[in-house]
């Protein structure tokens, strides 16, 4: 709403329409930072003219970020550090002082336009208050500072990138003395750029330019991120942000790379090397970081617990979805020996297990926020929900003084969107939106296991007298693997059906998956070896999902 009288009423629901359309951009996607040289810090002042109760006022707002100083093409830039300061006038502190108000809690909604080479994209900046309530003063001006993550920028091609402020919105909650609530309990202001801004509301340029190095093809993902697999599947990234991406002339098609390439794979005789005892992947042994609780209850003397996190790309989207810290209860099976018709001694195990939160088997919940180029960010809660066993079949080659493993993850696993928010509006997509089948590989072995299913493989080596490399069971590692993500069901409500959008945006073959395992616990040992079970018998080392 734009003029000189402004709505009072609490935060409204935005265009359905505009919602349904957004709702293409829905997928478990997150992708990386940028890889930036340098940093660029934003403190622009901008006036904007808003609707208050008393006729429009000129507020002067204060929009603060921090940039990259340029990026890599098909990287992703994520703003830090930013905040809003909205100075209302006298004139609304007056409006503010008839309605009773003696405390507020302000929201803020800053519209961006996000473009390159002629395309544009809507961004959103929500901000909130920090406690406790700001006082009213007894005149103006009150000055109300906002806070809050923003959603990544990602540019598929090289050239400026440039980020502006247009709309704002100001949510403000009101109450009386005591902390009693006001009539009406929240006054809401539209606020628009004034036409003389300086700069017309540009808050950041961001150059945007080719990788300078590419990863050798063929070789062996390093611990700081893996290359592109031969096949060409795409990279996951390096870390858990939301993704802006506006798309336009020169966007790629097909598997994109939305991670940086770190060091190139071969660079020395530590690659893929599993965490040493009392070491996390991020080389400290003296704290461990927040974890969700992964205690094994009536374990056996073969019980272990893990902790695995990482990424999965989704390549329609090309972007990857950060799967979150997750615990692993399983159980060891006996191991054998076999002699199989290559001449070599083998060691076989097969372990069961499951994923464990909160006594489900599923992973912790986790939000994606992504928007596609013309549409409006949108935000999915989701979980992974094991559909049936997981197994762990282990292969290792008994040659001396190498002995080579291979090792099955095979998990059942069904994708469940649990809420939905547009535009920071909540979407109804019902009690039962999830993929019609569990997610599927390509199964080595498809008569011993039959039926969709995740299929991840670890390679790993024990050479004698020394640490093993790559994958093990009891020491973690990397696990890989590619995935499709099945067409999805029951999402919609008030006979709105989102299934056949949802399943033609995102579902499709072609995903890389890359999981990182920590050092297991081995949780019914009494005393337990420092630096691989917490006091409480809990898993110590938290593993970093890697690109």
């Amino acid at each position: 709403m734009r003029g000189h009288r402004p709505a009072l009423r609490t935060p409204r629901v935005r265009a359905r329409g505009a919602a349904i359309a957004a709702f293409v951009a829905l997928a478990p996607l997150i992708s990386s930072a940028a890889a930036a040289v340098g940093t660029q810090v934003v403190s622009a002042k901008l006036p904007y003219d808003c609707a208050l109760p008393s006729g429009q006022q000129r507020v002067a707002v204060r929009v603060q970020a921090t940039f990259p100083g340029r990026a890599t093409t098909g990287e992703a830039i994520r703003p830090t550090a930013v905040s809003t300061t909205v100075e209302l006038p006298a004139p609304a502190v007056a409006d503010l002082a008839a309605l009773k108000a003696t405390t507020v809690v302000p929201e803020t909604r800053l519209s961006l336009d996000v473009a390159q080479h002629g395309a544009k994209a809507q961004a959103l900046w929500r901000g909130t208050g920090a406690a406790p309530p700001v006082a009213v003063p007894a005149k103006g001006p009150l000055t109300l500072t906002t806070t809050g993550d923003a959603p990544t920028l990602t540019a598929a091609a090289d050239g400026d990138l440039t980020v502006t402020a247009t709309d704002l919105g100001i949510d403000l909650a009101l109450a009386a003395a005591g902390g009693a609530p006001t009539a009406p309990a929240s006054l809401s202001l539209d606020c628009t750029l004034a036409k003389d801004a300086a700069g017309h509301g540009l808050l950041a340029t961001v150059p945007v330019g080719p990788a300078t190095s590419t990863p050798a093809p063929g070789r062996s993902p390093s611990p700081s991120g893996p290359t592109a697999p031969a096949s060409g599947r795409p990279t996951a990234p390096a870390s858990p942000t939301d993704s802006v991406s506006p798309a336009g002339p020169g966007t790629p098609k097909g598997p994109t790379r939305p991670g940086a390439p770190a060091q190139e794979a071969g660079g020395g005789k530590d690659k893929d090397k599993a965490p040493k005892v009392g070491e996390s992947r991020t080389g400290s042994s003296a704290a461990r970081p927040p974890a969700p609780t992964c205690l094994k209850q009536n374990p056996t003397s073969k019980s272990l617990t893990a902790y695995i996190t990482g990424y999965s790309n989704v390549r329609k989207l090309g972007g990857a979805s950060l799967i979150p810290v997750s615990c692993v209860q399983i159980e060891q099976g006996d191991p054998q020996i076999a002699f199989p018709p290559d001449g070599n001694i083998h060691m076989l195990q097969k372990s069961e297990a499951y994923l464990d939160y909160q006594g489900r088997k599923q992973t912790p919940p986790f939000k994606s926020t992504f928007l596609t180029f013309g549409f409006t960010p949108t935000t999915a809660t989701m979980v992974l929900e094991q559909a049936g066993p997981m197994t762990v079949a282990s292969d290792v080659l008994l040659v001396l003084p190498d002995n080579i493993a291979e090792t099955y993850v095979r998990a059942p696993l069904v994708l469940r969107v649990l809420d939905v928010e547009v535009n920071g509006t909540r979407l109804d997509v019902g009690p039962s939106c999830r993929t019609q089948t569990p997610l599927s590989s390509p199964e080595p072995d498809p008569a011993t296991y039959p039926g969709p299913h995740l299929v991840m493989l670890g390679k790993g080596q024990l050479i004698n007298g020394s640490d093993a490399t790559g994958y093990l069971l009891t020491s973690g590692g990397p696990l890989t693997g590619e995935v499709t993500i099945p067409a999805f069901t029951g999402c919609g409500a008030g006979g709105e059906d989102l299934d056949r959008l949802l399943t033609a945006s995102i579902s499709g073959p072609g995903n890389y998956v890359k999981q990182i395992q920590g050092q297991t616990c081995a949780v019914a040992v009494e005393l337990p070896t420092e630096g691989q079970c917490t006091e409480d018998h809990q898993p110590f080392v938290v593993p970093v999902p890697e690109r």
